[in-house]
């Protein structure tokens, strides 16, 4: 979550009317994430998320991650609802961008990832997974492997200012992402962006997921790729196999892995590794003047990659 988008008090006044949810008694910008404009919107009725989608969300997904979210609520998944206004619709414009409401979720995001935490990811992966099988609409995934090299292109000039010789290492890396990717894995709607900023708990227990704007039709097993990369590292890079074998585990009590997913998980690992380093890269190249939003560091994810290509297979996860 971010804001880079300043609401004036009339224009807020009036977006909220077109809702039931009574009068604004409070308002403010939400710093954490870098994809859209967020605020914490309190109203008569209760507390809310307001979302002001930006340049990197295409307006015409905005129904499938809307509905997503509907159709994963119904489901019993601890996700945001969009409120829908008086006309029905949750989608509308302010501040001449589009924008909507979600419910607000109970919960904090773990600042420190246990073991306990993973596998009460890994469970709720699934059954969202499991819950998303029946979902109508349909949306390719705009940053799957074939859109890492152009996305490297727009931003490799200054990739060895952030790291020397990150230039060459990106491109070698590609050549062999895209030499080795899999052809065909079991598939059905993923979040994609599984970090812990996007999952909520208390007391231990998951309470929400949120933030579903990079949700998409992919394998099952590059979301699990994902999330070994977001939650089983420790602050000092090494890799937390209890982590990894909680969170599987967790996830195979409700939705099965294939032998093919298990085999697959090294080389999607690099690729997930790669999607967040040159999505960061790309952010930390291109900071926005003036935006309260906070550009996370592509390192990271470079010594993640450098884990994963050192990876035999995946026992070395953990995994049997």
């Amino acid at each position: 979550m971010a804001v880079y988008t300043e609401v004036s008090d009339d224009d807020l006044e009036r977006f909220v009317a077109e809702y039931d949810i009574g009068k604004v008694t409070a308002f403010k910008g939400i710093a954490e994430g870098v994809e859209n404009s967020n605020y914490l919107l309190q109203t008569e009725s209760g507390t809310y998320i307001l979302t002001i989608y930006e340049k990197r969300v295409k307006p015409e997904d905005l129904p499938f991650f809307l509905g997503l979210m509907d159709h994963l609520a119904a489901a019993g998944i601890p996700c945001p609802t969009p409120i829908h206004g008086r006309d029905g619709d949750a989608l509308r414009m302010l501040s001449d961008k589009p924008a909507a409401i979600v419910s607000f979720l109970d919960g904090v995001w773990p600042k420190g990832r246990s073991p306990r935490h993973c596998a009460e990811l890994g469970e709720a992966v699934a059954r969202m997974h499991v819950a998303g099988v029946d979902f109508s609409m349909r949306r390719e995934n705009d940053l799957r492997v074939d859109a890492w090299r152009p996305l490297f292109e727009s931003c490799r000039a200054g990739a060895d200012d952030v790291v020397p010789g990150l230039e060459a290492d990106i491109a070698a890396e590609l050549d062999h992402l895209e030499r080795s990717w899999p052809k065909a894995l079991p598939e059905g709607v993923i979040h994609a962006d599984l970090f812990p900023d996007n999952v909520f708990f208390l007391g231990g227990r998951l309470t929400g997921i949120i933030d579903f704007y990079f949700a998409c039709n992919d394998w099952f097993a590059y979301e699990i790729a994902i999330c070994l990369n977001a939650w089983c590292f420790e602050p000092d890079h090494q890799f937390n196999i209890t982590k990894a074998k909680n969170l599987l585990s967790a996830y195979r009590r409700v939705r099965p892995f294939s032998e093919t997913e298990f085999s697959a998980l090294p080389l999607l690992a690099r690729g997930a590794a790669m999607r967040f380093l040159l999505t960061r890269l790309y952010d930390w190249l291109n900071r926005v003047d003036g935006a309260l939003v906070r550009p996370k560091d592509p390192v990271e994810y470079l010594t993640k990659l450098k884990f994963h290509q050192g990876v035999s297979g995946p026992s070395a996860y953990g995994l049997d």
